[in-house]
């Protein structure tokens, strides 16, 4: 009866309706592990050969000197160069020499660098979403002019100073200030401390967020190191890290630093202009956390088919270890289509902040939850580094705390789903 009913309703509308079919033939395509929902089939022509470019550098380049860089908790700036010069960074943006790709194919570039290391993507994003995001979006003509195509290339090394030793997850409450130079004509002076700054300690152009003195607002200035003199300007390094070796961390010290009025970010004030750039970073995170977990599951497949127990059986055949391997790769899957379709979303200028919050906070829980799970299947051979799954579970550690940490971004969701402000 209901669906005569319905019938009757649609004929009357003029709807055109098909007969049910009758019965459903398979399609004859087989399962790809290491692409379970068929991300490829979505993708343009463009945004594959962007994807091979940057995975076909990622693994010839980057992957063969990761192990010793971690070990040696060494970054080699010049891989900010050969990045500029396949177009990698800010490659977003339209001009300045870089290409102006969609966010679908950017993300896809930070899945390839992030599937060697977090922190190799890490210095690629700062670089890219972080100063030079906020320098085109923010800067004024003269400081875009003036930048972006050298940071573009890599022959400069930028970075971003929000965090400060008392600021994590509160930037609000941000010490750091910027007051009229008492000597200088012109100029701000700019006094206070960021902490955990990826690229500082090798950075020639900072963008450094403080409060105006005069009337407590949130201002960005770009502090070029080149324009500072002695001792109003250090970046010491964060060593002895267990994570995110592979990539440099310091700190950005100001002391009465000069600064030219010009270097201040001319419309944008408050919390708006930084978290308008973590925004962005954190898209790009969405994607890059999916990489290592993708490269971990690679990693535990080839290892459980390989290693061989009780009768010579490989251990990928017994149900504990394919109930990981399982897990993995659905949630790797699962990840990769959200990431895609919150950057169609962006593309058309019809994305939420929160939906970044929401595929941020889930693609990196689950991709440390993963990887630790994965990390099993090695058994003691996982605390060995030359199996890299120990690697990537420490990294995966950081891009879970840094930008927005899970639980904050819990509470960035709960007040959209409730309307009630949890963080006062």
């Amino acid at each position: 009866m209901f669906a005569r009913s319905v019938a009757r309703r649609l004929a009357s509308r003029n709807v055109i309706t098909r007969a049910p079919v009758q019965s459903q033939r398979w399609a004859s395509t087989s399962f790809k592990w290491d692409d379970p929902l068929d991300l490829d089939s979505l993708l343009t022509e463009d945004q594959k050969a962007i994807q091979e470019t940057a995975r076909s550098y990622c693994q010839e380049r980057l992957a063969p000197r990761v192990l010793e860089a971690y070990r040696k908790e060494d970054y080699d700036k010049k891989i900010l160069e050969e990045m500029g010069e396949l177009g990698l960074l800010g490659a977003t943006i339209d001009g300045y020499g870089m290409p102006g790709i969609d966010n679908i194919a950017n993300g896809l570039i930070t899945r390839e660098v992030e599937r060697v290391d977090s922190g190799y993507r890490s210095g690629m994003s700062v670089q890219g979403s972080l100063c030079m995001g906020g320098i085109n979006d923010f800067g004024s003509q003269e400081l875009k002019d003036k930048y972006l195509e050298k940071l573009g290339k890599g022959k400069l090394v930028g970075c971003f100073g929000l965090t400060e030793p008392n600021h994590g997850s509160d930037p609000g409450s941000m010490e750091t200030t910027a007051k009229p130079h008492p000597t200088k004509e012109g100029y701000y002076s700019l006094s206070g401390s960021k902490t955990w700054i990826t690229n500082s300690p090798i950075s020639d152009v900072f963008l450094v967020w403080a409060k105006l003195q005069e009337t407590g607002k949130i201002r960005g200035f770009i502090v070029d190191r080149s324009m500072c003199p002695p001792g109003t300007l250090e970046t010491p390094k964060l060593g002895d890290k267990n994570g995110l070796r592979a990539s440099i961390t310091g700190m950005i010290q100001l002391d009465e630093c000069p600064v030219p009025k010009e270097h201040m970010f001319p419309e944008v004030e408050g919390l708006k202009g930084p978290f308008a750039c973590l925004n962005s970073a954190r898209y790009g995170i969405a994607w890059g956390v999916i990489g290592a977990l993708e490269d971990a599951l690679d990693k535990a497949r080839t290892y459980a088919l390989e290693r061989k127990q009780f009768k010579g059986n490989p251990i990928a055949k017994y149900q504990l270890v394919q109930k990981k391997l399982a897990d993995a790769s659905t949630d790797a899957a699962y990840g990769l289509l959200a990431a895609y379709q919150v950057g169609k979303l962006k593309d058309e200028g019809r994305v939420a902040p929160e939906m970044i919050s929401m595929i941020k906070r889930q693609n990196c829980d689950r991709a440390l939850v993963n990887t630790r799970n994965l990390q099993e299947i090695f058994g003691g051979n996982a605390v060995s580094d030359e199996y890299h799954i120990g690697r990537h579970v420490s990294n995966l550690f950081v891009t879970q705390t840094y930008e927005g940490q899970s639980d904050i971004h819990a509470l960035i969701l709960g007040r959209a789903v409730t309307g009630l402000q949890a963080f006062v």
